[in-house]
């Protein structure tokens, strides 16, 4: 089960890359858009964080702290959220941009940090 934990982990990881990668490539560029990568990276982090949380909890018996998830995932809730309401549009505002790349990092830090 460790295996597939530490695959997991390193999926997270992947679905952040790309989260945060969509994010970072349009410093420089108008109009900002939500790019495929940001939506895959969001959900790809949503399936894989909830898988991971289950497997410790389940079959790995960490000690997991619910305080912690539950702020990440509401965190990670309000990117997904907002990344697949703006999918499609043309264009978002420079608001809803650093909204979602902001989180993203907030979510970034507190994994690391707490």
């Amino acid at each position: 089960m460790e295996i597939v934990y530490d695959l997991l982990v390193i999926l997270h990881f992947i679905g952040l890359a790309s989260l945060l990668g969509g994010f970072l490539v349009q410093l420089r560029s108008t109009p900002r858009v939500v790019n495929p990568a940001m939506l895959h990276g969001a959900l790809t982090q949503l399936v894989t964080g909830l898988a991971l949380v289950g497997l410790a909890e389940a079959a790995l018996d960490y000690d997991v702290n619910h305080v912690k998830v539950g702020i990440k995932l509401a965190i990670l809730l309000v990117i997904t959220v907002l990344v697949w309401v703006n999918r499609g549009k043309d264009a978002v505002s420079t608001g809803v941009w650093a909204a979602i790349g902001g989180l993203t990092i907030v979510n970034t830090a507190i994994a690391v940090l707490v």
